[in-house]
């Protein structure tokens, strides 16, 4: 197309151009208008930078009518320059390119309203340039805001890696070079596999990264700053931010955790100021673990939910003979499954009957058994304790 776009006898560049400043601020009050996140824009930002890239843009509308052609390179710096200082602000793409789409189809209800019918072959012209300008800039604005938000996550992974090295390092120079949060809720995790990571590849590692995200998400929404991990697929530490007053529930984030992933999670949480966040870490470390190994069922737990086992696990000599308390039953499983099924439903015979499939009399009878090879009888609140530890001990030292 070499002729001058023409619409009820005007040039179009014409018609835009004169309007040029007056239609970018009516523009940027659309923007407001339709487009949540630019209502909470400062109102310095709104009449200075966004209403001077409108402008721009308008005009940059204009050459490409005028001339025929897509946007040059030159003309979309600006835009590409906006768009990385958008990033900055985070701003969401998806506004930003809605705001571009919402300009060009603003211009376009604007013109056609001109248009007549001998300027149909104008019309088809102007359509065709209009999405010549769309693709260009909708490339050039992805383009720079991507670049800018990578860059930007590269600074506040490596701002993150190095808090993290700060805190779990206990170096009081890191640590006042970082700017900890007042307190953290230190959790340890350890998360089940979600069956879509069984995927031949690359599906089972997208599955994987996708489950991550969703983790990661699902903690952050329990902090106002940014929560610190040292995390994979299958669990390691979160470093929760506690700014002020009480630390969210451990609970309710694990639950929420789980929720998201699809798939169990246990941990074990401690709160500690940034000094202590070494000492918490381990501890919540131990107690995941003591959790899982004596099968726990998932959720959240702190070192008072397990003392017991949390000792036992402790080197001692100690434990290998209470674990031999209970040897006399080994040539008889069911007695030893009985007696551990009753503790578990706080000595509710009724109960363990029904969990182990037999009657209550049989239950009783196995008891009786149980205490004439052992000694050790759970109606007596001494020996109760020592039969607990005793099965707690057997889980670290199978026979």
């Amino acid at each position: 197309m070499t002729d001058v776009l023409v619409l009820a006898g005007c040039p179009v560049h014409e018609l835009l151009e004169r309007q040029a400043t007056g239609l970018a601020r009516q523009l940027v009050r659309v923007f407001v208008e339709e487009i949540p996140i630019y209502r909470r824009l400062p109102r310095e930002e709104l009449d200075g930078d966004i209403t001077w890239i409108t402008e721009h843009n308008l005009r940059m509308i204009c050459g490409v009518f005028r001339h025929g052609r897509p946007p040059l390179p030159a003309e979309l710096t600006p835009i590409r320059a906006s768009a990385a200082r958008r990033a900055q602000e985070r701003v969401p793409l998806e506004a930003l390119l809605a705001a571009y789409n919402l300009g060009a189809r603003w211009v376009w209800d604007h013109l056609i309203t001109l248009a007549t019918p001998a300027d149909f072959a104008a019309v088809l012209d102007m359509n065709r340039l209009i999405f010549a300008y769309t693709e260009a800039v909708t490339s050039a604005v992805c383009t720079a805001y991507l670049k800018e938000r990578e860059g930007m996550l590269s600074q506040e992974q490596h701002a993150m890696h190095a808090a993290v090295s700060a805190l779990l390092g206990g170096d009081p120079a890191a640590l006042a070079a970082v700017r900890p949060a007042p307190a953290y809720l230190v959790m340890a995790i350890f998360v089940a596999e979600h069956p879509d990571e069984k995927q031949d590849e690359p599906g089972g590692a997208i599955a994987a990264r996708r489950k991550l995200a969703r983790i990661r998400a699902a903690v952050q929404r329990h902090a106002t700053e940014q929560v610190l991990f040292v995390l994979d697929a299958a669990g390691g530490l979160v470093l929760l931010p506690v700014a002020s007053g009480e630390a969210p529930e451990a609970t309710g984030v694990v639950e929420e955790v789980s929720r998201a992933a699809g798939v169990p999670v246990w941990a074990a949480a401690e709160r500690a100021v940034p000094a202590e966040v070494p000492a918490a870490a381990k501890v919540a470390e131990e107690v995941l673990e003591v959790a899982r190994v004596f099968g726990h069922p998932p959720g959240a737990y702190r070192l008072a939910d397990v003392l017991l086992e949390y000792q036992l696990t402790r080197p001692s000599p100690a434990t290998a003979e209470l674990a031999g308390l209970l040897d006399p039953l080994l040539d008889n499983p069911d007695l030893l499954r009985t007696l551990k099924v009753y503790l578990e439903t706080g000595l509710d015979r009724r109960r363990a009957a029904e969990l182990l499939h037999v009657h209550p009399n049989t239950v009783d009878y196995r008891l009786r058994r149980a205490v004439s090879l052992t000694g050790l009888d759970p109606a007596d609140p001494a020996q109760l304790q020592r039969i607990g530890a005793a099965l707690a001990a057997r889980r670290l030292t199978p026979r």
